[in-house]
């Protein structure tokens, strides 16, 4: 029978203290439309850091072998965390970034957040050693600042993005 994994070991999955990087991203998008972007984008942000966190563990999970070689100290390989447990935590962060974005901004934020969310597994599980890699991980930050416009009020993130 497993242990739960330890708060710290699982604060070094997510890399934790990166998320702090994510909400600038969702408060651009509020304030590029002329909201308050601490009040406009609500809980926007939470939910885009649970996304991004989701692909942090993606991220260990997909890397797994090759961190068993090259970083073993890693949660994963060391065995801190099982990669059952790591790809559990990964399923579970997304799914409660779209629920909050979901329950911030609606149908409007889902436009913006499921794509988003797609993309971080797309980078983590496809793209991130190809020439595509570059361009995935940058799309997913101006996804990011799109989340903060889905979510200013009375403002549409298809005007905010340019098309109709």
């Amino acid at each position: 029978m497993s242990t739960l994994p330890a708060p710290r070991d699982l604060a070094e999955l997510v890399r934790l203290p990166a998320s702090l990087t994510v909400p600038g991203d969702v408060w651009s998008g509020a304030a590029w439309l002329g909201s308050d972007p601490v009040r406009g984008a609500g809980a926007m942000p939470l939910g885009s850091v649970l996304i991004y966190c989701s692909g942090m563990a993606l991220n260990d999970w997909a890397d797994r072998e090759v961190d068993a070689v090259e970083r073993p100290e890693r949660v994963v390989p060391s065995g801190r965390i099982a990669a059952p447990v790591a790809l559990a935590v990964a399923a579970g962060l997304g799914a409660a970034g779209l629920a909050v974005t979901a329950v911030a901004g609606g149908r409007r934020a889902l436009r913006v957040s499921v794509p988003l969310a797609a993309l971080v597994a797309t980078y983590d599980l496809l793209a991130k050693d190809s020439p595509a890699g570059p361009f995935v991980m940058a799309s997913t930050r101006g996804l990011d600042v799109l989340l903060g416009a889905a979510a200013a009020p009375g403002a549409a993130a298809a005007p905010a993005a340019g098309a109709r």
